[in-house]
């Protein structure tokens, strides 16, 4: 069973990030504020539950969270920045646009850049063992596979529908026939 909280505080607000690994796309950042008795008996790590889980989850964090952000960080900002640096930028910008001020941030992974005025927590699977976190886990997953639905309805020939971005033999192959659009990471090593 997932906690509520690392430090119990109510205004706690976990953070996570998806698409850090891909070849082509915005990096998403969530940051979710919930009520301490929000518990549905799915919520885990997005990673770990089906799509339609997922969705179904979506809704319910985004009607019952006390405060919910996403934001994203575009492949040109990654090219200049690196992917670690657009990531934590992508979680700035999600606890920016909270429409509650958080009193805390549980963080998913071993590092984070300090965001002024908050105190934060690293928390290694913090996704797999937080509410908040999973939560969070869900919505920057749905938000960021929804982008690249949007972009393969553009770009058809590279399945992103599918994978998401992702290295997939598909998508590389997609690579190698069409070369990259501008929505790839020109940073990462494509082939």
């Amino acid at each position: 069973m997932l906690l509520a909280s690392h430090t119990g505080h109510p205004l706690e607000a976990g953070l996570d990030e998806a698409g850090r690994g891909c070849l082509a796309g915005p990096v998403f950042a969530a940051a979710v504020i919930l009520p301490p008795d929000f518990s549905p008996a799915f919520l885990n790590d997005s990673k770990l539950l089906s799509a339609r889980r997922r969705d179904a989850l979506r809704t319910l964090i985004c009607q019952e969270a006390i405060g919910w952000a996403v934001a994203e960080a575009s492949p040109e900002e990654i090219a200049a920045i690196n992917i670690a640096q657009a990531s934590y930028l992508a979680m700035h910008r999600a606890v920016a646009a909270l429409s509650v001020q958080p009193q805390h941030l549980a963080v998913d992974g071993n590092r984070f850049r300090p965001y002024e005025g908050l105190e934060h927590t690293c928390l290694i699977k913090g996704d797999a063992r937080y509410r908040h976190i999973a939560a969070a886990s869900v919505l920057a997953k749905t938000f960021r596979d929804e982008r690249m639905s949007e972009l393969a309805a553009l770009y058809p020939q590279y399945g992103w529908e599918q994978n998401a971005g992702y290295p997939t033999p598909r998508h590389r192959a997609a690579i190698r026939q069409h070369g990259p659009t501008e929505h790839h990471r020109m940073g990462f090593r494509l082939l």
